[in-house]
């Protein structure tokens, strides 16, 4: 039986009375220093757009309906509700801010307070590099991140995911600003200088992803107009820099590490080629060799953000292949951590998602075990349980698994369908309102959280997204 908060089991009063006995009753040794307080590590895990359905049909795409992923084992689960302070239907900005600070924002608005307004006033370029954190001065407020708490208790930090590390939800742990497409504002934020965040201390020490674009200037190739190399200003600051995989693999473990593998977003993990591009695996096993030298403990979130970018296009098997390289992140974390903090009694590890997406699993399909070469699995068609023939639409066709509510693809301009067609990495599922290509929406449904080892425990039922936030603080102590 679990005890209540604040009491002692009679299990843990006799391990005390024993330790007293042990030390010669209540006297103490007053020359001799208490013990170093262990470190205390979180690990924070954020699947893009990772709905409930996305997660069921990767577990069915990677090891079949009575398979299991490392999420499905997370001890202690629970359901989150995403909406943000002005929407139903949040985007990434807002919902990963609530995690990150306790505070419900608007759309489009990154850590900062409930009264800023998304500010995108005509004139004003977020990619020229002449944006501003936050116009018109005095719209709303700066609200502190995990990450900074952490900084601020001499912590190690880092910032690891598959899309520019200037996104919104990457964004969201280390900058405040008004509108998510600031991205040079947000680059800025980063690196110590004009514009610098200055609640982060000695800066970010692992930051790995894509979206170099945002750290050149337009003379070297990339979105910058304001002149600065940001990438020459932190490799001059002490960061070491890897811009490929072999160079990420060669970095040394001590210090700081910037890792900018892409203009842009990283590779889809179908797509990705692993002598140019590392995984996010990799990456996050890297970023916990830098990490756990701290003595004090780290904060590091990792994002599987192109999960998201892939259901937007309605190009199921690329989002549901990224879900799974998440997992495996996910996995490689947990064995790691195992190595550093045997039974995960000082380190916190959290698995969520910031909103979910429209994909939807239709019909009555008979199972289809796991994808492979030679099955299209829960990419292929609707097969009927007792004959295995493809289940008809009204029209008489056949129709597929996966569908989504809205999206580029739509029913007027179906054909036959075959399983050939339908599990291709680049075909885009049905959808039933349409929508412009790219253009399928979130949705508002809870979303999946799992968590494991230290304060683990309270990760459960349906609670806010602004609640995570105070159950990580207070299991990390800060």
């Amino acid at each position: 039986m679990r005890s209540s908060p604040g009491s002692f089991s009679h299990r843990a009063l006799a391990a005390l009375a024993a330790g007293a006995l042990a030390l010669g009753g209540c006297s103490s040794d007053s020359s001799s220093s208490p013990p170093p307080a262990p470190p205390r590590n979180v690990l924070f895990f954020l699947g893009d757009g990772m709905g409930m359905t996305t997660l069921t049909a990767a577990r069915i795409y990677s090891v079949g309906e009575d398979g299991a992923l490392t999420i499905d084992a997370l001890p202690e689960t629970g359901f989150v509700k995403t909406y943000s302070n002005d929407a139903q239907v949040t985007d990434s900005a807002p919902s990963m801010a609530a995690y990150m600070t306790g505070v419900k924002a608007n759309n489009e608005v990154i850590s900062m307070s409930p009264d800023t307004r998304a500010f995108d006033a005509a004139g004003v370029d977020y990619l020229s590099g002449a944006d501003s954190a936050c116009p018109p001065s005095g719209n709303g407020a700066p609200v502190t991140t995990l990450l900074e708490l952490a900084k601020a208790a001499g912590r190690a930090t880092g910032v690891v995911t598959t899309t520019r590390v200037t996104h919104a939800t990457p964004a969201a742990t280390y900058a405040h600003v008004c509108h998510r497409d600031a991205e040079n504002t947000i680059a800025a934020q980063l690196v110590p200088g004009a514009g610098f965040n200055a609640a982060l201390g000695s800066g970010v020490d692992v930051v790995l992803g894509g979206g170099r674009r945002h750290f050149l200037p337009a003379a070297k190739g990339g979105a910058r107009t304001d002149g600065r190399d940001l990438v020459a200003e932190l490799k001059a600051a002490g960061w070491a820099y890897a811009s490929t995989e072999a160079e990420l693999d060669a970095a040394p473990a001590g210090g700081r590490l910037l890792g900018l593998f892409t203009g842009s977003h990283m590779a889809y993990d179908l797509d990705r080629d692993p002598a140019a591009q590392p995984s996010l695996a990799e990456m996050t096993g890297k970023a916990l060799d830098v990490l756990t030298r701290n003595p004090k403990g780290f904060f590091l979130m990792v994002e599987g953000g192109r999960i998201d970018h892939a259901l937007h296009e309605t190009t199921a098997k690329k989002a549901l292949q990224d879900t799974v390289a998440f997992d495996h992140a996910i996995a490689t974390a947990l064995a790691r951590m195992q190595q550093v903090d045997p039974g995960l009694k000082n380190t916190l590890v959290v698995v969520t998602a910031d909103h979910d997406h429209t994909l939807v699993l239709n019909g009555y399909a008979r199972r289809t075990g796991p994808t492979t070469a030679a099955a299209p699995g829960v990419l292929g068609l609707v097969r009927n349980v007792l004959t295995g023939a493809p289940d008809p639409d009204v029209g008489g066709l056949p129709y597929t698994v996966i569908g989504f509510g809205n999206g580029e693809s739509r029913p007027a301009t179906r054909t036959a369908l075959d399983d050939a067609t339908v599990s291709a990495s680049t075909y885009h599922q049905e959808a039933a309102v349409p929508m412009p290509a790219g253009g399928e929406t979130h949705g508002g449904t809870d979303v999946f959280i799992g968590a494991a080892g230290l304060g683990a425990e309270r990760f459960t039922g349906v609670i806010d997204n602004t609640a995570v936030f105070t159950l990580v603080r207070r299991a990390a102590g800060l």
